[in-house]
């Protein structure tokens, strides 16, 4: 979700427990061990690359303004290339499935793709066409960026992945990611990887062409802040949640990312039905009491008890599980650059968590200071930590 906007923060030590009748505030798990890579490493990503024109501003300008950059920097970027980079630098072993053409820009692509440790083997490069690209524009003085993107073309089909050799692929694979592009695409290797019983995780932005037929196949999913309220028509974000997990049964978790605001999580219980019934929105909302209640630079989590969570109005939809409610790493306004990618770094960590069998309570913090650290730096990927920077290194300990 390139620049979300997200995780803005250092560190995540542990902090203090207290226990209320329904809720609680858990504390982030350290533990000292030797900092060794997941057995489970292997994360095949399908999804759009692109070039990033990255033009920062001292102000966004008005129409038919003419105004000068202040910086300039062209990197690597889109969805699926940004997580899989920020998966590679914290160790994990990610394979790209998307296309380029075999221009100067699908050649750069490549190259800073391959430096980081993204197998590009099965990326399809077109004899002429153009590679995508996408000019951005980071306004200094409101601290947003605005995208404009351009497609690649010609466009990728399902068939210029040889199934046999997507077969061979997927046997090597502990986890899919899909960015929720190049979707009929999307869907071949969704069903592939589902009949191998392979977790498919999907970042999900809004709504696209053949969205719905991948989203069945979807284990864990990160959304935007708009996509639930927006795929399922619900009136708020309580109701939303409850809505995605009941359309969609396979669904373990949803994370929901909401910019400095931190995230939410709904997460399905694994055992059988159990707990209170719970009103949705009444949760979330004293959820969000507690966390705005204990004031910290470091991320944390404040979540729910198991139980029956259920609509404030007349609906027969049941959800059983439990909501958490993720803070983001706030970075003092001088360290933060641009927020560029910021979703993406977040998603990055969260293949590595789901890699490594971390819980709740120790991936959002991880990936939420994951993603404030990509916020010090211009871009999408220059500030993406690897595995030994010290402000996550105490995390995957």
């Amino acid at each position: 979700m390139a620049g979300a906007g997200l995780g803005i923060a250092f560190g995540g030590s542990s902090f203090f427990v207290r226990e209320q009748p329904v809720f609680r505030i858990m504390a982030t798990s350290m533990k000292s061990a030797p900092l060794q890579i997941p057995s489970k490493k292997v994360v095949l990503g399908c999804g759009t690359v692109v070039i990033d024109y990255l033009a920062s501003v001292s102000a966004f300008p008005q129409p038919d303004d003419k105004i000068r950059s202040i910086d300039f920097q062209f990197q690597g970027g889109g969805n699926v290339g940004n997580s899989l980079t920020g998966a590679a630098r914290l160790g994990l072993k990610p394979v790209l499935i998307s296309k380029v053409a075999d221009d100067a820009l699908g050649l750069r692509i490549l190259e800073e793709l391959k430096k980081d440790g993204v197998d590009t083997s099965h990326v399809v490069v077109a004899k002429g066409g153009v590679s995508p690209f996408t000019y951005i524009i980071i306004d200094k003085e409101r601290l947003t960026r605005t995208c404009i993107h351009t497609p690649g073309h010609p466009p990728m089909l399902p068939t210029e992945i040889d199934t046999a050799t997507l077969s061979s692929v997927l046997q090597g694979t502990d986890l899919v990611f899909f960015d929720c592009r190049l979707t009929d695409t999307a869907v071949k290797i969704a069903k592939m990887a589902a009949e191998l019983k392979l977790p498919i995780l999907v970042d999900a932005e809004k709504k696209r062409e053949f969205l719905d037929e991948l989203l069945v196949y979807c284990d864990y999913m990160v959304a935007s802040s708009r996509f639930p309220e927006a795929w399922t028509n619900s009136k708020n974000l309580a109701e939303a949640l409850l809505c995605v997990a009941s359309k969609l049964p396979k669904l373990k978790f949803i994370i929901v990312t909401l910019g400095a605001e931190g995230c939410v999580m709904l997460e399905r219980s694994t055992t059988t039905d159990h707990g209170e019934t719970m009103d949705v929105n009444q949760t979330l909302d004293s959820l969000r009491q507690q966390v705005s209640a204990v004031k910290s630079p470091q991320p944390r989590v404040v979540s729910s008890k198991m139980g029956r969570l259920v609509p404030s109005t007349g609906s027969r939809i049941a959800i059983f599980g439990r909501l958490i409610v993720g803070t983001a790493q706030e970075v003092p306004a001088a360290q933060l650059a641009d927020t560029t990618g910021a979703g993406d770094a977040f998603v990055g960590a969260v293949m590595y968590s789901l890699c490594a069998g971390f819980t709740a309570e120790r991936m959002l913090p991880f990936a939420a200071t994951v993603a404030a650290a990509n916020c010090q730096a211009v871009g999408a990927r220059a500030g993406l930590p690897r595995r030994d920077d010290a402000r996550i290194l105490h995390m995957l300990l």
